[in-house]
């Protein structure tokens, strides 16, 4: 991968610690730039910094330099909140520290350790005192890996890049799918894609180029047609497609085109896979059957685009929704990293597909509205529910097609 790779599709590394015990330098030295400013005073990290790069054999990896977990007064306690929010998105931690350990560090273990993200201790400072018997009887007993570190010499940098390559999540050593398990080699997998306002001028939009890619890594072949070009590029292959896969606003029209013993279903639905949980938000988009008017609905987008007139999230899926229940519903909408922390005034979330989220940031969502008690779906399967081609979109994915079905029977 180049270094222009989504930043979703990275590993989310974040550096944790308390106020000037050397996170900041400690990224300097390992990405060998001045990504973060360095300073003698405390509190010198406010917003999180992030800084991409190339970590073989990882490959493309993303650091969150975070504020100290231990700033005070009326600004470091939004400092300190900016900083808990990096726990959602970070697939790999590091708890920085100059030989302290108390409370604060407790905290962070803590907070990795039950969302189940590996954590690795860095002692940094080792220039200025080593760290003390007791400290590292503590951190053995716990299991938790340690590598001694001085930022300022330069010393450990190999030593923690071994770590992180010993400890990431084997996911991101043999990364999954999105769709070539589907197709599979020399196989052809039909992708219709709309070109309308949403997509970006000369370009596709981001869950279609990443598709495309995914089919050629696994060696099979793409064809990508506009919803009006569908019926014409089927009549002119020899044999049919293992899969057609289609923009969600096209479904309807997709779903009428394609043969019935075709399978087909929307790139929505593919992340939903890919950066999520399908079974959890297949369930989900089951809750829809149970709306009623005045309800309220939270669609969440991870990504902060302007809307358009005809917008899938603010626009078209609330129209959809509100013909299916036939009542007037209430809907919220949020961007980016604005993920409400209080789920309970909500009867649905529907989530986008994520597709520039790691995995990480979405299953903790996920995991948040489970705890909440608040069915979680996207967008693909809200749009397959409420046009009644569920089943059609579902059929690729044995696991939450049967999920689905046993679902239905209780």
């Amino acid at each position: 991968m180049t270094p222009d790779t989504p930043k979703g599709m990275r590993l989310h590394i974040g550096i944790f610690g308390r106020r000037n015990v050397g996170k900041s330098s400690l990224l300097n030295a390992i990405t060998r730039q001045q990504v973060s400013i360095v300073s003698e005073f405390a509190g010198t990290t406010t917003d999180p910094v992030e800084k991409p790069m190339e970590l073989l054999p990882v490959g493309p990896v993303l650091f969150i330099d975070t504020a100290g977990i231990d700033d005070t007064g009326a600004l470091g306690e939004l400092r300190v909140a900016k900083t808990q929010k990096a726990f959602d998105r970070t697939d790999l931690g590091m708890l920085v520290t100059d030989g302290a350990w108390g409370v604060f560090e407790d905290s962070i273990v803590k907070a990795l350790k039950e969302s189940q993200t590996p954590v690795i201790v860095v002692l940094n400072k080792t220039d200025l005192a080593a760290p003390s018997s007791e400290l590292l009887a503590r951190l053995a007993a716990a299991k938790l890996p340690v590598v001694p570190f001085s930022a300022l010499r330069g010393e450990g940098v190999l030593d923690l890049r071994q770590a992180i390559v010993d400890h990431c999540p084997p996911e991101f050593i043999a990364n999954p799918d999105i769709v070539g398990d589907l197709v599979g080699p020399g196989e052809l997998a039909i992708l219709v894609v709309p070109i309308d306002k949403e997509a970006p001028k000369g370009r596709l939009i981001l869950p279609q180029v990443q598709v495309i890619r995914d089919l050629l890594d696994n060696d099979a072949m793409a064809m990508v047609v506009k919803e009006r070009e569908l019926t014409a590029a089927l009549e002119k292959l020899k044999a049919p497609p293992k899969l057609v896969v289609t923009d969600s606003q096209a479904f309807l029209k997709v779903a009428a085109d394609t043969p019935p013993e075709v399978p087909m279903t929307g790139f929505s639905v593919l992340f939903s896979r890919f950066k999520g949980d399908l079974i959890s938000q297949t369930l989900g988009a089951m809750a829809i059957d149970h709306l009623k008017a005045g309800d309220k609905v939270l669609i969440a987008e991870a990504c902060a685009h302007h809307p358009i007139g005809e917008d899938i999230g603010r626009v078209k899926i609330p129209r959809w929704l509100t013909q299916y229940v036939g009542g007037k519903l209430e809907f919220v909408t949020v961007q980016g990293k604005d993920f409400p922390q209080d789920l309970s005034p909500y009867k649905l979330i529907i989530h986008c597909g994520g597709c520039t989220f790691n995995r990480k940031e979405m299953l903790n969502r996920i995991l948040a509205a489970r705890a909440a008690g608040v069915p979680i779906t996207n967008y693909g399967l809200t749009i397959a529910f409420s046009l009644g081609i569920f089943e059609r979109a579902l059929k690729p994915f044995p696991a939450a097609f049967e999920a689905w079905q046993a679902a239905r029977r209780q």
